[in-house]
């Protein structure tokens, strides 16, 4: 076995060390694009909110307004189509709900 200094064998540790963040962020990104089942109309939650898979088709709530869509939203994550709000479930761009909040 080779001899192998301790200035060396700190240098090799301080840099895997280093690299850990980047690798548990890559690891995490990856692992968020994961597919999503599509959220089914009749959840509790998607019907408290008002859900609806056509934006247009909230017109008649006072809450709603033309041009908002789940996909300008600030809860919409486009990677994987998912919500915020409902979480393991991925929403339709086009939808709308009653918590919608323009993206920042």
């Amino acid at each position: 076995m080779p001899h192998q200094s301790r200035r060396s064998f700190l240098r090799h540790v301080l840099l895997g060390l280093a690299a850990l963040p980047f690798g548990g962020a890559l690891l995490s990104r990856s692992a968020q694009a994961n597919e999503l089942p599509r959220l089914p109309l009749d959840n509790g939650q998607a019907r408290a909110l008002d859900y609806v898979e056509v934006a247009s088709e909230a017109s008649d709530n006072a809450a709603w307004a033309e041009g908002e869509t789940c996909s300008n939203c600030m809860f919409f994550n486009a990677e994987n189509n998912g919500c915020q709000l409902f979480p393991r479930h991925s929403v339709e761009a086009k939808g709308w709900c009653q918590s919608w909040a323009p993206k920042a």
